[in-house]
C-alpha cells in the first residue's frame, strides 16, 4: 500500500511547501542556544542505592535538572559506560528527527529537498526548545536497531473462543514488554449464565480476567520502565455485569483483611500479588438506553452474547447504584458512554468503537494503535500575556505532518494492529500545561472564562490538524478506509464545526483564538470535500506524564495545577522548594504591585495555598485553585472543563475527577450522570484514600508488627516503674537598668503611631512599647497590655522570629500604604510593627527564612537575582546597610556572602527562580507530592515509584514519578 501511495504522489509531482516559522535560515537550531554538561546520578530514596549514573551529559542550559535527568535515564539509548551510549540531547533529537525527515522524503511528502530541510530544522527547534514532545515509544525506538514502534496506545479484540482468549494473553504480553499499554472489550465472551455447545456452563469473562491480570503483574513493561497498563471494558447489558462491577471492590475488602493481619499490602509490597484484578483499569460501557432507564427508574435487560435475547432484567437504578458504590470503594469501574463515542466515530462502516486504551483517551477500531504527541501550551503565551494562536497553529501543522510520516515506517506488535493502523492512520495530537496557562492568564480553571479559552484552543488544535490532514490527502492520498466511510467522516467534521460555532467567547483572548479556529474548520470542510482526509483520527488529550517532565511543564494534560509549591532539583546536586512561577506572573497581570506579589508568594511558600494571603482579593482565589488542598476544585469543576474540550477531540480525555474522602455514593452517581448529559465520552473518579494498597507515610515494619501482634492476641507484660518527675521552668532575662533603645514613628493606612524598642547588651530585643491613640483610650490601653505581654515573652526566651511569623500577614484596618521605604504595604498595624522589628533586630539569614527583606535587598534581587548582601558577616537590615557601603567602595570581590546551596537562578521558562523561606524547607520530601503532604498535612493517595521509591503524583488517569519519570500508564 505504501508503494502505491508513493507512486501516486510522484505522478502528481506534488509535495508540501514548508514555511520557516520557528528556526532561522542559515543558523541550525542547536547553534542558537547555549549548551552545558551535567552529571546525572539517580538513587532509590528508600534504599540509598545508586540505580543510575551517567556523567557529562549535554543539555541546553535552560532545561531543568529534572528534565535532563528523566531524558538521560529514560530515552538515551546504548549500554551505560560504553561508547555506544548516547550522551547529548542533540544525538537523541537527531536520531528521531532525521528518521522522520528521511521517511518524509522517501514517501514524497515534500515538494523539494529545501522543504525537507526546513521541516527538519523546524521540528528540531520545536523539540529542543520544549514546545512539544512525541510520546515515549518514539524516543525509545525510532532510529535504533529495535523495531520502530511509535505508538503508546493499543486496542485489542477478543472473541468467544479459547484460541482468541489465549491469543489475547499473548498479544497483551508483547505490548507490555514493549513499554506500552492496551485495552479491550470482553463483551463478546459468553457469560457464566449461558451454556456451551458441549452442554456445560461458560466460565464468563471475569474468570478469564484473572489469567490476564496475572500476566500483566508478571511483565514489567519496557523492562523496569513502568508497570503494565491495561483497560478492561464490559458492556452494561452483559449478564455478568454485576460480577464485573464488584471484582475490584471485593478484592479491596480482601486487602484490608490481609493488611490488618500484618501482611505487606502496599502497592508493590511483598504480599499484594495474592490479590487479583489490580493491574487493570475497569470500565463499564453504558448506553443511552441504560442511562435513560436510570433516570426513569425502569428495568433494563441483560442480553445473551450468542442470540442477543434478554435473559435477565435488572433495576437500572440499582445497577447504577452498585457501579457507584464500587467506584466509591475502590475508584473502579469508570464509565464509557457508548452512544456518544460512536456518534463521533468517523469509521462506523468499518466497525463500532468498543474499547479504549488504558487511560481512556484513545478510542477507535479494534486491533488499532495511536501515536501521540503533546504541545506545551505555556510556550505560546507571549510576554504581554496573550496567547499566540497563529504560532500555535503553525506548530500543529508541523507536528501532525511528522506524526503521519511516522506511520510510513513504524512497526507494530501484531499484524492485525499494523494493518488497521496503516489503513486508518489514527493520530493523537494533544497538549499539556493547560492549568498553568489559564493561571498565568488570570483565568480560573473552574470558570466560564477558563472553559471558553480551553474550548477555543482545543478547537483550533483539532481544526488545524484535520486541515493539514486534508492537505496531506491531496498530496499522498487519503487513508485506505476513507472511501467506505467518507460520508460518516465528513458528518463528524460538520459536528466539530457546529460545536465550534456555539462556543461562547467571553474576552479578547479566547475571541482571537476562536476566530482562527472558525477559519480552520471552514477550510476542513472545503478541503475535505475535495481531497478527503489522510487520518481517521487527529486528537486526544493524554496524561503527558513523562513527556510533561521532558517539556518542563507545570501541569499535565488538561489537569489543573497539582500544587502551588514545587520541589526542584538543582544543578550540582541538592534541591529546593519554589513557588510555581506562573503565580507571580498571574498576580502581575492582575495588577498587583511588586511588594504585594512578594508578600503573597511568601505566604504561599509557607502555607501551600492562597487562603488569607496578604493583599490578595478573594475574587482572585479561584485562579489559584488546585487539584488538592485548601482550595481544591469541586468535582463538577473537573467535569465541566472536560465537557468544554470534548466536542473538539477525535478521541477522549485522560483525566480523573477527584473527590474528597468525605464524598458520598450519591455524589459519584451525580458525577457519572452529569458527565453523560454533558457529552463526555468517558469518566473516571477517584475518592481520596479509598484504596488500601497505597503506601502510608509511616507504614513501616512497626505498624505491620503491631497489626500482627493485635491479630495474634499478644499482650505486652505490664511493668510498674517509678518515674521521677522533672520540671523545666524558663528563667526571665531582665534588661539592664541602662539599655540602648530605638524609637520609630510610622504611618499605616493614614493612622500614626510610635514604637520604642529596647535591647539587651548583646543586641537582642527585650522590650517593645507601642503608642497609638490618645492616652486613656481603649486602643491605647490595649496596646499597653499587648506591649507588656510581648516584652515579658521576649525576656522569658520566646524568639522574636516566633512573634514575627505569628503576627505578620494579620489583616485588619487600618491597613495599606506606610511611610516606611522598607515596608511599603502593610496588612495591619501588627503586620507593620513585626516586619519593622524583624528588619531592626534579626539577621539577614533569619529574615530570609521569614521572607522579609529591606528595600535595598529587594532592589538587589531585581538587579542580580539574589537578596544576599555584599558583606561577609550577617546582621540586621540596618547593620548590613551601614556595613555594605565601605566594602563595596573598596571593590572587595570576595565580599559577597556565599549561598549555602547551589541554587539555579533560572526556572524552566527562563525567568528568575524564587527562593522560598527556609523555615518551610522540604525536610525528607523528595517530590512535589511529598512536599505537598508536609506543607498541608494532607495525604496524597498515590503509589510509590517502582524504580526510585519516591511518591508519584496523579497525571490524567495514571500516576507519574517526578524523580525518574516512570508512569503507571501508557504514555
Amino acid at each position: 500500500m505504501t508503494e502505491t501511495v508513493s507512486t501516486r504522489a510522484k505522478a502528481r509531482g506534488k509535495g508540501l511547501k514548508m514555511e520557516r516559522v520557528f528556526s532561522t535560515e542559515g543558523t541550525h537550531p542547536y547553534d542558537a542556544i547555549t549548551w552545558e554538561r551535567r552529571d546525572v546520578v539517580q538513587q532509590n530514596w528508600k534504599t540509598g542505592e545508586t540505580v543510575f549514573e551517567q556523567r557529562g551529559v549535554e543539555f541546553p542550559d535552560f532545561w531543568s535538572v529534572n528534565a535532563s535527568t528523566i531524558v538521560t535515564t529514560k530515552y538515551f539509548r546504548g549500554a551505560v559506560g560504553t561508547d555506544a551510549r548516547e550522551w547529548s540531547l542533540k544525538q537523541l533529537i537527531d536520531r528521531v528527527v532525521k528518521t522522520y525527515t528521511k521517511a518524509g522524503i522517501d514517501h514524497d511528502y515534500f515538494a523539494t529537498d529545501a522543504d525537507a530541510e526546513i521541516f527538519e530544522h523546524e521540528l528540531t527547534w520545536l523539540l529542543v526548545n520544549q514546545y512539544f514532545s512525541f510520546n515515549s515509544p518514539v524516543w525509545f525506538n525510532v532510529g535504533t536497531p529495535s523495531p520502530q514502534q511509535v505508538s503508546a496506545c493499543f486496542i485489542l479484540s477478543v472473541d468467544d473462543s479459547m484460541d482468541s482468549i489465549l491469543n489475547w494473553y499473548k498479544e497483551e504480553g508483547f505490548i507490555f514488554k514493549g513499554g506500552s499499554g492496551a485495552g479491550l472489550n470482553l463483551s463478546r465472551i459468553r457469560s457464566s449464565k449461558e451454556l456451551l455447545s458441549s452442554g456445560g456452563t461458560a466460565s464468563g469473562p471475569v474468570s478469564f480476567m484473572r489469567g490476564a491480570d496475572a500476566s500483566a503483574g508478571t511483565i514489567k513493561s519496557g523492562g523496569a520502565t513502568r508497570r503494565a497498563a491495561k483497560m478492561v471494558v464490559l458492556d452494561v447489558d452483559h449478564p455478568d455485569i454485576e460480577e464485573f462491577v464488584m471484582t475490584k471492590a471485593k478484592e479491596e475488602d480482601k486487602i484490608r483483611a490481609l493488611r490488618d493481619a500484618g501482611f505487606d499490602m502496599d502497592l508493590g509490597g511483598a504480599d499484594i500479588t495474592s490479590v487479583q484484578y489490580q493491574n487493570a483499569n475497569n470500565s463499564v460501557r453504558v448506553s443511552d438506553e441504560f442511562m435513560r432507564a436510570v433516570e426513569d427508574g425502569t428495568e433494563f435487560g441483560l442480553r445473551s452474547r450468542g442470540t442477543g435475547e434478554v435473559i435477565e432484567t435488572v433495576d437500572a437504578r440499582d445497577l447504577f447504584r452498585k457501579i457507584s458504590e464500587a467506584a466509591w470503594a475502590c475508584a473502579d469501574p469508570g464509565l464509557q458512554y457508548d452512544d456518544t463515542i460512536n456518534d463521533w466515530h468517523t469509521n462506523p462502516e468499518t466497525g463500532r468503537i468498543t474499547a479504549s486504551n488504558p487511560c481512556s483517551e484513545y478510542m477507535s477500531l479494534d486491533n488499532s494503535s495511536c501515536n501521540l504527541a503533546s504541545l506545551n501550551l505555556l510556550k505560546f503565551l507571549k510576554d504581554d500575556d496573550t496567547f499566540d494562536a497563529a504560532l500555535f497553529a503553525k506548530a500543529v501543522e508541523f507536528i501532525i505532518t511528522a506524526m503521519d510520516i511516522s506511520i510510513c515506517f513504524a512497526d507494530f506488535p501484531t499484524e492485525a494492529i499494523g494493518q488497521t493502523t496503516v489503513d486508518y492512520r489514527q493520530l493523537g495530537i494533544g497538549y499539556a500545561n493547560l492549568g498553568a496557562l489559564l493561571m498565568a492568564m488570570g483565568l480560573g480553571y473552574d470558570s466560564e472564562g477558563g472553559r471558553s479559552m480551553a474550548a477555543a484552543i482545543t478547537s483550533l488544535m483539532t481544526g488545524t490538524s484535520y486541515k493539514r490532514s486534508a492537505e496531506l490527502a491531496g498530496i499522498v492520498g487519503p487513508y485506505a478506509g476513507y472511501a467506505r466511510n467518507a460520508d460518516a467522516h465528513k458528518r463528524v467534521m460538520r459536528k466539530h464545526q457546529a460545536a465550534n460555532d456555539v462556543v461562547r467567547v467571553l474576552h479578547t483572548e479566547d475571541g482571537r483564538v476562536h476566530k482562527l479556529a472558525t477559519k480552520a474548520w471552514a477550510d476542513v470542510i472545503k478541503l475535505g470535500e475535495k481531497n478527503g482526509f489522510r487520518n481517521a483520527q487527529a486528537s486526544v488529550l493524554a496524561p503527558t506524564g513523562t513527556i510533561g517532565f521532558m517539556m518542563d511543564c507545570d501541569t499535565t494534560g488538561i489537569e489543573p495545577d497539582f500544587s502551588l509549591v514545587k520541589f526542584k532539583k538543582l544543578v550540582g546536586g541538592g534541591s529546593m522548594q519554589i513557588v510555581n512561577q506562573t503565580i507571580p506572573r498571574a498576580l502581575k497581570k492582575m495588577g498587583y504591585q511588586e511588594e504585594q506579589v512578594e508578600a503573597i508568594v511568601a505566604y504561599i511558600a509557607e502555607h501551600g495555598h492562597v487562603v488569607d494571603a496578604p493583599g490578595l482579593k478573594t475574587e482572585h482565589y479561584e485562579i489559584f485553585d488546585t487539584a488538592m488542598g485548601a482550595r481544591a476544585l469541586k468535582p463538577m469543576g473537573h467535569v465541566r472543563m472536560m465537557a468544554a474540550a470534548q466536542p473538539f477531540l477525535s478521541g477522549a480525555i485522560s483525566k480523573t475527577v477527584n473527590l474528597p474522602e468525605s464524598a458520598t455514593v450519591e455524589e459519584i452517581e451525580d458525577v457519572y450522570l452529569q458527565s453523560w448529559k454533558l457529552g463526555l465520552k468517558a469518566t473516571a473518579i477517584y475518592r481520596d484514600n479509598c484504596k488500601v494498597g497505597q503506601p502510608l507515610s509511616d507504614g513501616g515494619g512497626k505498624a505491620k508488627k503491631d497489626a500482627a501482634d493485635k491479630a495474634a492476641g499478644s499482650v505486652e507484660p505490664v511493668e510498674t516503674k517509678v518515674v521521677e518527675k522533672v520540671v523545666y521552668a524558663p528563667v526571665r532575662k531582665r534588661l539592664p537598668k541602662s539599655r540602648v533603645s530605638r524609637t520609630t514613628s510610622f504611618t499605616v493606612g493614614g493612622a500614626e503611631g510610635y514604637m520604642t524598642s529596647g535591647a539587651h547588651d548583646d543586641g537582642q530585643l527585650g522590650e517593645v512599647f507601642l503608642k497609638l491613640g490618645k492616652q486613656g483610650s481603649t486602643l491605647a490601653g490595649v496596646m499597653d497590655a499587648f506591649s507588656i505581654a510581648v516584652s515579658i515573652g521576649l525576656q522569658y526566651g520566646v524568639p522574636l522570629e516566633t512573634y514575627v511569623s505569628k503576627f505578620t500577614n494579620l489583616r485588619f484596618e487600618p491597613a495599606g500604604l506606610t511611610d516606611d521605604p522598607d515596608v511599603r504595604m502593610s496588612q495591619s498595624i501588627m503586620d507593620y510593627i513585626f516586619r519593622r522589628l524583624a528588619l531592626d533586630y534579626l539577621s539577614f539569614e533569619e529574615r530570609s527564612q521569614l521572607g522579609i527583606y529591606s528595600a535595598e535587598e529587594r532592589q538587589r534581587h531585581l538587579e542580580t537575582g539574589s537578596y544576599e548582601p555584599l558583606v561577609e558577616e550577617t546582621g540586621s537590615a540596618s547593620e548590613l546597610r551601614e556595613a555594605a557601603a565601605p566594602l563595596v567602595e573598596q571593590g572587595d570581590e570576595g565580599a559577597r556572602v556565599e549561598t549555602k546551596v547551589d541554587v539555579e537562578t533560572k526556572d524552566t521558562h527562563g525567568s528568575e527562580a524564587r527562593e522560598v523561606p527556609a523555615h518551610v524547607t522540604t525536610g525528607e520530601a523528595k517530590t512535589t507530592a511529598e512536599l505537598f503532604e508536609k506543607l498541608t498535612g494532607t495525604a496524597v493517595d498515590s503509589p510509590l515509584c517502582m524504580t526510585c521509591g519516591t511518591k508519584m503524583r496523579p497525571a490524567g488517569s495514571c500516576y507519574v514519578c517526578e524523580g525518574c519519570g516512570s508512569t503507571s500508564g501508557c504514555s
